[in-house]
């Protein structure tokens, strides 16, 4: 039974609902909120058109903050750049701040997300416009500080801008009370930092938008933060199993964004999105694929300069008759860059067609002189590029000590072979299993650093705990170059005309991977190549553990190359003091 009162209610006609209102705008949607900011969609009855408003949830403390407030969003709003949406707007409302926006009929990110995940090349692509805007705000001095799905607007035809720069407030809206030449330094440094905020919370919004839901269950992308190291304990990465399938190297990118580790993690938005960029050329074949990365340097710089000492080759080869083939073939091999270009040059397609149809790639010196000639060898010399080409002079040495690193891993493969097997093959496979390191060294400097940087184990800060892990060479390049080093170099030997055998032998054997009895000629140069890199690779661990590095390697191909630590260790020639002599007298 109802009341009189319920009857006489239900009974009444409906109202409208009231109109709610901020200042002169009329409020017609809340896109979002979080602890430090909120977006309402409104009506401007001035210009007649729809808004976004960004607020902070919080009002500043005092008038010195809140004018410190008006002039921060003010110098946001004068950046000019297509991913930064222009501030139409800006005031205060009975002691609120506000900054309006023009979305231009574009929808926030918010909106557009699915719980089934997006596509990585969609995510990639508006996250590179994303990061475009972010990294000339940070090169600015400007930071956004509380980054949201709902503070990204994305167009139908892709245009993607940042709303609410400078909006958010420090915690608590207080003033942070900065002033004077003594605390220029410590504002720079919170500056840095909190660019370094940015970056980590545009990991977590590609982490839900691929993922379908946000990391941690927590929408509020600075609750998250906070959830994380080094304030909280949480691990961020992406789950395996989602809805839309994530290419391992974009896995890798914003795993890498939300690293446990905060020294593995982006440390700017520029480097991440130089990843993202890389990923975005080398996923689409159609675009070049990993080789795409480097076709203009190539042009522009060539792919490795001369060795040091270019020159007096080049004057001993003068004075060489072309009888003298093998002695050329072995002055030729001392110049890694003049090597390649031999083999480049004696299989392309045109020397190929006319001299040698029919027949498999040229993969020796000495048959590549005997069809280039004393002309072409010269012609080939005479292209490089004198050392160190464009490097600086740290660059250089990297460069030069990595020359030193793959020439070592070649002799050690001839060391190793299998009786029958020609010395050069083995020596010239090695080498092209270096090729993509050696690119990359040479053209991306920076990004070798980094890539060897994120590789380097760190020590725990719990004493007696074991050292914190770098990442593997691969998902270190998948996270700064968004390929991996062994596409790139397959990528440079199919651009030489290489055909598909060599391409497979020139891939070093996955870490991760088992190694069986090679069952073919190219298997067993692959392993052999492979077996020596890995080797001289453990050369390079810390003392301590060399012994245990090289006994991996043992264990990974002695049984299907036939070989013993005392072999290894011979051809790596680190056996004691007489042992070595001993060793070659009991073999």
């Amino acid at each position: 039974m109802t009341s009189p009162a319920s009857s006489t209610k239900s009974a009444a006609p409906p109202r409208a609902q009231a109109v709610r209102s901020f200042g002169r705008f009329q409020l017609l949607q809340l896109l979002g909120k979080s602890e430090r900011t909120m977006a309402w969609r409104v009506s401007d009855p001035r210009s007649g058109q729809d808004l976004v408003l960004v607020l902070p949830r919080k009002q500043p403390a005092t008038p010195q903050a809140l004018e410190r407030w008006i002039a921060a969003v003010r110098k946001a709003g004068r950046l000019n750049h297509p991913n930064l949406a222009p501030m139409v707007d800006n005031g205060v409302v009975d002691h609120w701040p506000f900054a309006a926006y023009d979305p231009l009929d574009a929808a926030t990110l918010a909106e557009r997300f699915s719980t089934k995940g997006q596509p990585g090349a969609e995510v990639a692509a508006w996250a590179v416009q994303a990061l475009d805007g972010l990294a000339f705000a940070h090169d600015a001095g400007v930071a956004h500080h509380d980054l949201q799905p709902y503070l990204v607007l994305v167009s139908d035809q892709g245009q993607v801008r940042l709303l609410g720069t400078e909006v958010a407030l420090a915690d608590g809206g207080a003033d942070p009370g900065r002033g004077g030449a003594a605390l220029d330094a410590g504002a720079l440094a919170a500056q840095r930092e909190a660019a370094q905020r940015d970056v980590l919370a545009f990991g977590l919004l590609m982490h839900h938008a691929l993922a379908g839901a946000p990391a941690l269950e927590e929408p509020d992308l600075g609750r998250a933060l906070r959830l994380m190291p080094p304030l909280g304990r949480e691990i961020v990465r992406l789950p395996w199993s989602m809805a839309q399938p994530v290419p391992d190297p974009l896995r890798a990118i914003v795993n890498r964004a939300t690293d446990r580790q905060e020294r593995q993690r982006y440390r700017n938005a520029r480097t991440l999105v130089g990843a993202l960029k890389g990923w975005l050329k080398t996923d689409s074949e159609s675009g070049g694929g990993p080789l795409a990365l480097l076709l203009d340097r190539l042009h522009t710089v060539g792919l490795l300069p001369a060795s040091p000492g270019a020159a007096d080759r080049v004057a001993r080869m003068a004075l060489m008759d072309r009888e003298r083939t093998i002695e050329l073939a072995e002055v030729v091999l001392q110049d890694l860059a003049l090597s390649f270009e031999m083999l480049r040059a004696v299989n392309t397609a045109q020397v190929r067609g006319g001299q040698v149809a029919g027949t498999g790639p040229v993969l020796t010196i000495r048959r590549a002189i005997a069809m280039l000639g004393m002309d072409g060898v010269r012609r080939a010399a005479l292209s490089l590029r004198p050392w160190p080409g464009p490097l600086t002079d740290a660059g250089a040495l990297h460069l030069r000590r990595l020359f030193d690193r793959v020439q070592r891993a070649a002799r050690v493969a001839q060391a190793l072979r299998p009786a029958g097997y020609d010395a050069e093959v083995v020596y010239l496979v090695t080498l092209l299993q270096n090729l993509g390191r050696l690119t990359v060294q040479y053209h991306f400097p920076e990004e070798a650093q980094q890539i060897q940087r994120l590789m380097q184990p760190a020590p725990n800060p719990k004493e007696g705990e074991p050292d914190e892990p770098g990442m593997s060479e691969e998902g270190a390049c998948f996270a700064v170059l968004g390929t991996d080093v062994d596409a790139l170099g397959v990528a440079v030997a199919r651009h030489w005309g290489l055909d598909g055998s060599v391409q497979h032998m020139i891939r070093r054997h996955a870490l991760g991977s088992s190694v069986h009895t090679p069952e073919s000629d190219d298997e067993i140069l692959r392993l052999t190549g492979s077996c020596a890199n890995e080797a001289v690779d453990a050369l390079s661990r810390p003392a301590p553990l060399v012994m245990s590095a090289l006994q991996r390697v043992i264990q990974r191909y002695g049984r299907a190359m036939g070989i013993g630590m005392r072999e290894l260790q011979l051809a790596l020639e680190i056996l004691p003091p007489g042992a070595a002599e001993a060793a070659r007298r009991t073999a």
